[in-house]
């Protein structure tokens, strides 16, 4: 009974430190919050700067000075917003381990200010509508393959991430609907497609039907194409000044600014979370209409543009 006791304690112990509980919310929340990816880089950025000093300490008796301690790490090798992101991660677990027991507040909340902050750099993005219209009509001419050419197309119409624009399965997309699950913690998003994309998705169908991915890699079965083919194949094209991520600040000013639509029914459809004035996260049907018309006039005015000289 003694041995069972002590066996006990131990499970109880390992649990209550900073690791045990921050591989308990990895599994239970942030892996499926998240895309496979995203969600595993976090975990290695907890194991790489914050296990080894604060991993097996209780989670109740870890001190903000601490945390600071060990934050300093990747700040003095001027990584600073990984030390910012892992002060985010280490928040994120101790304000899981509240309401399961493990510790009474969030002592990541008195490091407010106290890192320096990284320098903020904007994705490349082109805003020039002569120019956005003539990088239209040369995705159109692509001279690489079908795959990357239709990836290129689809990419401005759609404007989510590269990641999750390559990570597209067929098993996704329902009709005209695809089931959309934003990376960066986004909410899981229902998007109805305009029809322009899903014209290319025929395409796509006859040359990759057989593929788990929409978009896989030419290189290895079973896998996606590459992060950096969107950014390579507009190089290729002579538009290396536009980033694949560009898309998305191209189509959130002129979607809010020029075709008057709402800033909230747009941040929803870019994958970012948008709440209610209670704080709750509107579900994945939100605007379903609203967001369906935006999307069809956001294709219908690439096409205007793709066709003007």
């Amino acid at each position: 009974a003694n041995r069972r006791a002590r066996r006990w304690a131990n499970v109880q112990t390992a649990q209550d430190t900073l690791e045990g509980l921050a591989r308990e919310w990895w599994d239970m929340l942030h892996r499926h919050a998240t895309v496979q990816k995203h969600a595993e880089r976090n975990l290695r950025r907890l194991e790489v700067y914050a296990f080894p000093m604060l991993g097996r300490r209780p989670v109740r008796e870890i001190t903000a000075g601490e945390v600071l301690e060990a934050l300093r790490v990747p700040e003095r090798q001027g990584r600073l917003d990984t030390a910012h992101r892992v002060r985010a991660l280490i928040g994120q677990v101790m304000r899981y381990g509240i309401p399961t027991g493990r510790t009474d507040r969030d002592v990541t909340r008195d490091l407010k200010g106290i890192l320096r902050s990284p320098r903020v750099t904007h994705h490349k993005a082109v805003l020039d509508l002569d120019q956005l219209g003539a990088m239209l009509r040369a995705m159109d001419d692509y001279p690489g393959t079908a795959t990357v050419r239709g990836a290129l197309r689809l990419a401005p119409m759609l404007f989510c991430r590269p990641g999750e624009l390559r990570q597209i399965r067929w098993a996704d997309l329902e009709g005209d609907v695809w089931h959309f699950q934003p990376s960066k913690g986004g909410d899981p998003l229902l998007t109805q497609l305009p029809r322009q994309a899903m014209h290319l998705l025929e395409e796509m169908r006859a040359l990759n039907g057989r593929s788990e991915y929409v978009f896989p890699s030419m290189r290895g079965r079973g896998r996606p194409m590459s992060e950096n083919t969107i950014n390579a194949a507009l190089r290729r094209i002579d538009f290396g000044g536009q980033s694949g991520h560009g898309f998305r600040a191209v189509a959130r000013t002129i979607l809010v600014e020029r075709l008057g639509y709402r800033d909230d029914i747009v941040e929803m459809q870019l994958g970012h979370q948008v709440r209610d004035m209670h704080g709750r996260a509107y579900n994945r049907v939100q605007w379903l209409e609203e967001r369906r018309n935006m999307m069809q006039s956001w294709a219908d005015f690439l096409d205007s543009l793709r066709q003007s000289n």
